[in-house]
């Protein structure tokens, strides 16, 4: 009788543990953090074409203004100190690629083109390195653009500087997708707080008066991001304590 009792017990506590197991499981599912707004994943690249080697970024950003008329989402960026190139497009086949650049170059819109491979790009690295490599890495692209007179599909001064083509380029020399406006790149990833920033996440302000999203930069640490503040002047470092932008800070979004 007793060794029964004994059966009865052990059975009991037995089902008692499973019990309790599946319902932590089942807490463990509801609690785990869940995107916010939008999607947190971004395409990767695939076959970009590059083109040019300018000594004046004027004229890197004639060719990325007469490209962008095709519709070809082009930047230009420091290649190296005192040397500005050109990109654009994004293309599923090398092949397709090099149609197009074969196109262009027929036309004389480029001299030149060399296709970036998706391996190129920091991108394919960052599942071998990890994520804290990929991070630096895009915060050091964004830096290589500090003292750049910015400008998004032109080079007229009166024309502006275009915050979130910078920030598309940094992402894109890095191998993802990321889209061209400041409204769309805000709908898209993963809300973050203030004090969960990294390197590589983007930050939103509204300065239109409107109390919309109209302005971005990218976080690289220490409080401060990057950005292309306005009209006449260039790429620069600010900090997020700064009575001006603190005061327009609408929020932060993670892609990774």
């Amino acid at each position: 009788m007793l060794m029964a009792q004994n059966a009865r017990r052990l059975s009991s506590f037995i089902i008692s543990c499973i019990l309790v197991a599946m319902l932590c499981a089942c807490a463990g599912h509801v609690t785990r953090p869940s995107p916010t707004s939008g999607t947190i994943k971004l395409q990767r690249m695939a076959f970009t074409i590059q083109a040019g080697a300018f000594s004046k970024v004027e004229n890197a950003a004639r060719l990325t203004a007469d490209l962008n008329n095709y519709d070809l989402n082009a930047y230009y960026f420091v290649y190296k100190r005192g040397l500005y190139k050109v990109r654009f497009g994004d293309f599923s086949t090398k092949e397709g690629a090099r149609q197009k650049a074969e196109q262009l170059l027929t036309t004389g819109i480029i001299q030149d083109y060399y296709i970036v491979r998706p391996e190129d790009y920091n991108a394919s690295k960052e599942r071998i390195y990890g994520e804290t490599y990929f991070r630096d890495e895009l915060a050091k692209t964004a830096e290589s653009f500090i003292g750049v007179p910015y400008q998004w599909g032109g080079a007229s001064p009166q024309r502006g500087f275009d915050c979130s083509g910078l920030t598309m380029a940094v992402y894109r020399l890095n191998g993802l997708s990321l889209p061209r406006t400041s409204g769309a790149q805000y709908s898209t990833g993963l809300s973050v707080k203030k004090e969960g920033l990294e390197k590589g996440d983007l930050v939103f302000f509204a300065i239109s008066g409107k109390g919309a999203v109209s302005h971005v930069g990218i976080y690289v640490g220490e409080n401060k991001f990057i950005h292309a503040p306005g009209s006449g002047k260039r790429v620069r470092r600010d900090t997020l304590s700064n009575g001006y932008y603190k005061k327009r800070y609408r929020g932060a979004r993670t892609y990774l």
